[in-house]
C-alpha cells in the first residue's frame, strides 16, 4: 500500500490545463518555433534484452516466439508505480445508483471492499462487514467516478505562463516520439479542482499544431509526487494526431503542410515509414528465432563456423510510437472536426492496417454518426462549444444525442478544458437535455456512460474502471442530487476504495505544495471555494 510518510505529498494533487480549443480561437496558441521541415526523428539507443519473448507483441504478430536473448525495446520504459491509498471496507447505503453499466438502483448500496467494487445491488441485500463504515446516502445518487478523455492537465497546468506551457512540441509536424507524461506537473492545481468534480481518471493528451503530436498517457487523479505514482495501471498508451485547420496553420509557412491534402499525403508517408520499421523488427525476431534453434545458438556457438546472432534494427522513437499503432498497442485519437474527414481517415485507417478510436472534439459526427457506429469507433464530443474557427462552425447542440441514437455507438463528452472537467456532468446534462429537446428520451442511466463507461472503453481500460460491477476499481462518486442537475455537486469521491475528497472535511479537500502560503489560500482549496 502506499506509503503516506510525506508532509508534502499530504497537500499535493492533481493538476489544470489548458484547452485547445482556447489555443485555436487565439489563433495559434503554440510557440514560432521557426522549424520547416519534419526531422527524422531521434535513434534512441537503449534497448533491452527479454528473457520472456513471448510476452513481446512484435514477436507475436510476427507469427513468431522469438527467443530467449533477442533485442526488443521496451514497450513501458517509464512504467506505472501506482499504488491505491490505504482504504477500509465502506458501504454506501440508500442511494439512487447508476451503474454506468445502463442500470439504475433506486434505495440501492454498494460495498467497497479491498479497493474492489465487493456488492451491489437494492439497500438491504448488501451486508456491510464487521467494522465496514457505513454512509447513509438516502437522497442521493451515486455514479462510476467520472473520467475525462480530452485532457491537458499538467502539460498545461495553474499557474499558466510561458515557462509551464509544455503541451504542445510545435517543431515539427510529425513529434510521434514525444511522450506528454514527460511534460506532466503532478502539482497542477487544476487536478484538485478536477478531483472536486468527480474526476478519478483522465487521458492527457498533446496538444493538436502537429499531425502527430505524440503519445497520451492515462493517469488517477492522486496526490502524487511523480507522474508514475499517477500512472493508471495497465492501461495502453495513446498517440494523438490532428486533421484540418490546425496543422496546415501551423505549418504553412515552415514548409508544409499547408493543404488538407498535404495533411493526408504526409500521414500516409509517415505510415508507409512505419510499416517498413514494424516489418524490419518482425523480421529480425523471426530471424533471431530461426538462429536461435540452430546448433550455433548452443553453448558451442564459438565453434568454428558458427554464424553470428542476427543484428537488431536502430530503434527510432518517431516509428516505435507508429508502429506500435500498427501492432495494435497504442490507440488513435483524432482530433478532427468535419464529417468528409472523419471518413477519409478512417479509410486511410483500413489502408495501413490500424483502427481510430476516438475522434476528439467531432463536431460534425452528427453528419457521420452511422460510418462510426458500424466502424466501431468513438466521438468524444462537447456539448455546445463551437464557432471559434471555420471547421468548428457546422455544430449542433444535440450532436452527442445523434451519435448517441445509433445502434452500437459510442458517445463521450470530453472537456479539452481545465474549467470544464471540473462540471463534465453538467456538460453530458447540457446535451442529454439537447437530445430531449427533439425527442431523444435520454435516460440518466444511459447518459452517464458518456462521462464515465464509454471513455473507459475509447481508452481500454473499461476491464478495470468506469462501471460500479464486482471485482472493478472502487472508483466512485457521492452526489448530493441527480448528477445531471444544475445544482448537483460531489460530495465525496473514492479512488480505489479511498476517499479522496469530501466537500465538507477541510482534510480531504487536498491542496498543493505549489499553492501553500498563496494569498487566499482557504482550506476548501478541492472545492474550489
Amino acid at each position: 500500500m502506499r506509503k503516506l510518510g510525506w508532509t508534502a505529498l499530504a497537500v499535493v494533487l492533481l493538476g489544470a490545463c489548458t484547452q485547445e480549443a482556447a489555443e485555436d480561437a487565439a489563433g495559434n496558441g503554440v510557440a514560432d518555433s521557426g522549424a520547416t521541415t519534419d526531422a527524422a526523428g531521434a535513434e534512441a539507443p537503449a534497448t533491452q534484452t527479454v528473457s520472456t519473448p513471448d510476452t513481446v507483441r512484435g514477436a507475436e504478430d510476427s507469427g513468431e516466439h522469438g527467443a530467449e536473448g533477442a533485442v526488443h525495446p521496451p514497450l513501458d520504459p517509464y512504467p506505472s508505480t501506482y499504488e491505491p491509498y490505504a482504504s477500509g471496507a465502506t458501504l454506501i447505503t440508500g442511494a439512487t445508483i447508476l451503474t454506468g453499466a445502463g442500470e439504475r438502483i433506486d434505495n440501492g448500496s454498494v460495498l467497497l471492499e479491498g479497493g474492489k467494487i465487493s456488492a451491489i445491488g437494492a439497500a438491504g441485500a448488501v451486508d456491510a462487514p464487521a467494522g465496514a463504515n457505513t454512509i447513509d446516502a438516502a437522497g442521493k445518487w451515486v455514479t462510476p467516478g467520472v473520467i475525462d478523455i480530452h485532457s491537458h492537465l499538467g502539460d498545461y497546468p495553474s499557474p499558466s505562463t510561458a515557462s509551464t506551457s509544455d503541451g504542445n512540441e510545435a517543431t515539427a509536424p510529425n513529434t510521434a516520439e514525444v511522450w506528454t507524461e514527460h511534460s506532466v506537473w503532478p502539482q497542477d492545481a487544476g487536478f484538485t479542482r478536477a478531483l472536486a468534480g468527480g474526476i478519478t481518471s483522465m487521458q492527457v493528451l498533446p496538444g493538436s499544431a502537429n499531425l502527430f503530436g505524440g503519445r497520451s498517457v492515462i493517469l488517477k487523479n492522486v496526490p502524487s509526487r511523480t507522474v508514475q505514482e499517477m500512472k493508471f495501471p495497465g492501461a495502453p498508451y495513446g498517440l494523438k494526431m490532428a486533421c484540418g485547420e490546425n496543422p496546415k496553420r501551423v505549418y504553412g509557412d515552415k514548409g508544409g503542410p499547408s493543404t488538407r491534402m498535404g495533411n493526408f499525403s504526409h500521414y500516409r508517408t509517415a505510415w508507409i515509414e512505419a510499416s517498413d520499421y514494424k516489418k524490419q523488427w518482425d523480421d529480425y525476431w523471426k530471424a533471431y528465432a530461426k538462429w536461435a534453434e540452430k546448433d550455433n545458438a548452443k553453448d558451442d556457438a564459438e565453434d568454428e563456423g558458427a554464424e553470428d546472432a542476427p543484428e537488431a534494427p536502430s530503434r527510432n522513437l518517431k516509428l516505435e510510437t507508429l508502429a506500435g499503432v500498427l501492432r495494435g498497442d497504442i490507440r488513435v485519437n483524432m482530433h478532427c472536426y468535419r464529417a468528409d474527414e472523419m471518413v477519409q481517415v478512417m479509410d486511410m485507417g483500413k489502408e495501413f492496417g490500424y483502427k481510430v478510436s476516438t475522434f476528439h472534439h467531432a463536431i460534425e459526427a452528427y453528419k457521420v454518426a452511422d460510418y462510426l457506429a458500424e466502424n466501431g469507433v468513438c466521438a468524444a464530443m462537447w456539448a455546445d462549444w463551437w464557432g471559434f474557427k471555420l471547421e468548428a462552425y457546422d455544430a449542433v447542440n444535440e450532436n452527442a444525442a445523434l451519435v448517441d441514437a445509433q445502434a452500437n455507438s459510442c458517445a463521450i463528452i470530453h472537456s479539452d478544458s481545465a474549467t470544464g472537467i471540473q462540471r463534465l456532468n453538467q456538460e453530458a446534462a447540457k446535451a442529454m437535455a439537447a437530445g430531449w429537446r427533439i425527442g431523444l428520451e435520454i435516460a440518466p442511466e444511459d447518459a452517464i456512460t458518456w462521462i464515465t463507461a464509454n471513455p473507459a472503453k475509447a481508452m481500454g481500460v473499461l476491464d478495470q474502471t468506469g462501471t460500479l460491477e464486482v471485482g472493478k476499481m472502487a472508483d466512485v462518486v457521492i452526489w448530493n442530487r441527480n448528477p445531471f442537475s444544475v445544482y448537483a455537486k460531489a460530495e465525496q469521491v473514492f479512488i480505489d476504495g479511498a476517499m479522496m475528497y469530501d466537500r465538507s472535511d477541510p482534510k480531504r479537500s487536498p491542496r498543493m505544495d505549489f499553492e501553500i502560503g498563496q494569498q487566499d489560500n482557504q482550506h476548501t482549496g478541492g472545492a474550489g471555494q
